[in-house]
């Protein structure tokens, strides 16, 4: 820590009303120290997620006690570690980590981050820090959600929120696999952008005959495998489509609403509705799960698990920059620049 300096410049959250300008720019906060099994992390990038949305409205899993720093990923560099194995390790060593945990009390959204080393993944050599910044999010959840879906044998999947950068890496992973994909998106431009990366089945939502077509597709394809970042009452329209015994994983709550789900579709015809949280599936893998994971994940990240971005602003424009991340998500990541 002796060539680390004492203060640093952050962004701090003063209320969870999910306002751009509760947050604020500071410049004099003290440098965090590692523990036992953590590890500080010079911050490179960190972009804007729906998670963060979430969090900075006081509508995620958690919340952690105000002010604090936001931001849930990124990348950086392990300037100093505490004891362990893994921390050790990781010291010197870009990495791509994440603070998506009560117990941890910062963010990325600082020049300086500590966190659990069981939280980073080393980058390869040919990964930059701003690819690195966005991998522990949408490209591993990703990667997850279609992973499990062809361990289980699901012939289709079906998927809300099509346009989102996740939804992307799905339809892009899953034609890597072979794996027939259902798109639901909610704009009529939305389904031409799908298109343009190969996307064959996509359905708007807003249309009056929606219900009817996707109920067919999902027949057809035999579509058991579904995942949702909507919630509200597209979660209920998708598995009222979806044939029985069909598995919808909600892992977004885009729409701000409860999931409006018949009883009928639970009781009569077996279907099951649970989350999926990034966050926990990693935590139930082993280290060499976790290094398999990352090492396929990385091999796509400029390909099928790639992420655009539509801007990078500096710590003292975060507002400006959830601004633009909140008006045009479709367009791609914004960074956080330290």
């Amino acid at each position: 820590m002796s060539d680390t300096p004492q203060t640093m410049r952050a962004v701090q959250l003063l209320n969870y009303d999910g306002r751009p300008e509760s947050i604020s720019f500071v410049e004099n906060l003290p440098v965090p120290r590692p523990g036992p099994g953590q590890v500080l992390v010079k911050v490179a990038a960190s972009p804007i997620n729906p998670s963060d949305l979430a969090f900075l409205a006081g509508m995620y899993g958690f919340k952690k006690p105000l002010p604090t720093v936001p931001g849930f990923e990124g990348s950086g560099t392990v300037v100093a570690n505490g004891s362990g194995t893994m921390a050790r390790f990781l010291r010197g060593k870009p990495v791509a980590c994440t603070v998506a945990d009560a117990k941890i009390p910062g963010g990325m959204w600082a020049e300086y981050v500590v966190t659990s080393a069981q939280m980073c993944i080393p980058l390869a050599k040919n990964i930059t820090m701003e690819q690195g910044a966005m991998m522990l999010v949408n490209p591993i959840s990703a990667w997850a959600m279609v992973d499990e879906a062809r361990k289980a044998e699901h012939k289709a999947i079906v998927q809300t929120a099509a346009a989102s950068a996740l939804g992307k890496m799905v339809v892009r992973l899953a034609k890597r696999f072979s794996l027939p994909v259902i798109n639901v998106v909610r704009r009529p431009e939305q389904v031409e952008l799908l298109r343009q990366i190969g996307a064959e089945h996509i359905l708007d939502s807003s249309t009056a005959d929606f219900d009817a077509k996707l109920k067919d597709l999902c027949q057809q394809l035999s579509a058991t495998y579904g995942i949702d970042a909507v919630a509200g009452e597209l979660t209920g329209r998708v598995l009222r489509a979806q044939p029985k015994g069909s598995r919808m994983f909600v892992y977004g709550g885009l729409s701000l609403k409860s999931c409006e789900i018949e009883p009928g579709s639970l009781i009569f015809e077996g279907k099951v509705v649970a989350g999926f949280w990034v966050s926990a599936w990693l935590a139930r893998k082993s280290l060499l799960e976790k290094l398999r994971i990352a090492k396929q994940v990385q091999a796509l990240l400029t390909t099928d698990l790639k992420s655009e971005v539509q801007a990078q602003l500096p710590l003292q424009e975060a507002a400006k920059a959830i601004e633009q991340y909140m008006k045009h998500m479709s367009a791609g990541k914004v960074l956080i620049i330290p």
